[in-house]
């Protein structure tokens, strides 16, 4: 597999533990990878006991975990969608942009929004790959602005789409149209973290973004 190809290996991982876990089913087999580390005890007698934030960081230093929520998926739907953008639109950023820009922007935006989740809607179970796609489109949002270009393909329309879509997750439309406990926080925070993480891109780095 070439080293270039960041994409597969994550969506590859999701697909795994989605399958090991029953969609998270298995509390106990994403234990590992939850934002707050869990008391297993706990899951054995079917309710979930989760740690503090400063136990799991600073105590036990599982400073993974800001990151690994993004392999977490809840339902089929779920994971096929967020694989699909993954697919798609990952692969082109990481071809246009390289795979260190790629990597740094899945790492930083998955962090923030999973942050960004939890200092909003306290200790809770939540994960999926959505906060990373937000931060990937505002990221190519922002670049296609800067540049004038229509550099990743992407219809104008797209934004537009994530904006309503972010909009309608926060005024509980989604949820009751079935999609579940959307993590609208998440979303926020990656589409946040994606505009700053274009802004470094191209006024720091400035490699290969003109």
């Amino acid at each position: 597999m070439n080293i270039k190809n960041l994409h597969i290996p994550i969506i590859i991982v999701s697909v795994i533990i989605a399958l090991i876990s029953n969609y998270g089913s298995f509390v106990s087999a994403i234990e590992p990878l939850t934002f707050l580390k869990m008391d297993l005890n706990s899951i054995e007698r079917g309710y979930i006991n989760f740690f503090s934030i400063e136990s799991t960081y600073n105590i036990n230093n599982e400073w993974w975990r800001l990151v690994t929520p993004m392999l977490i998926h809840f339902s089929f739907a779920h994971l096929a969608f967020n694989c699909l953008w993954i697919y798609v639109l990952g692969s082109k950023i990481e071809f246009l942009d390289g795979h260190f820009t790629f990597l740094n922007l899945v790492i930083f935006s998955s962090a923030c929004s999973n942050m960004t989740q939890y200092f909003y809607s306290g200790p809770s179970l939540f994960g999926g790959l959505s906060g990373v796609i937000y931060g990937m489109l505002g990221y190519c949002m922002i670049i296609e602005l800067e540049t004038k270009s229509n550099r990743y393909g992407l219809p104008p329309a797209i934004y537009l789409f994530m904006i309503i879509w972010l909009l309608l997750g926060f005024m509980g439309i989604l949820t009751l149209f079935g999609f579940g406990n959307v993590a609208n926080f998440a979303h926020l925070g990656g589409l946040i973290s994606g505009i700053i993480f274009a802004i470094i891109a191209k006024y720091i780095f400035k490699r290969g973004l003109s």
